[in-house]
């Protein structure tokens, strides 16, 4: 079972470095137009959380994706009922 489980994680991280590179110097501009002009050391810091999230970015990646998703917290649920006076 411990093997199965390490072939999947290693599978998994692989899939993920080889998407991590472009992802990083081409797709990481497509899906959010404040890293487009980021610097190196920026998208180095990406690059473990491009490995981790691979499938999820990949999908933004493909459906065309332009703006980060807007935050959907309480308050601000709260914040949009009240309206300015």
């Amino acid at each position: 079972m411990s093997i199965a489980l390490f072939i999947i994680v290693s599978v998994y991280a692989i899939c993920g470095l080889l998407f991590a590179a472009p992802f990083v110097l081409v797709g990481v501009n497509r899906i959010d137009p404040h890293a487009a002009h980021s610097s190196w050391g920026f998208r180095l810091l990406i690059i473990p959380g491009t490995v981790a999230f691979w499938p999820l970015l990949l999908s933004r990646w493909m459906k065309g994706v332009h703006e980060p998703p807007e935050e959907n917290n309480p308050h601000r649920a709260a914040a949009q009922k009240v309206s300015p006076p």
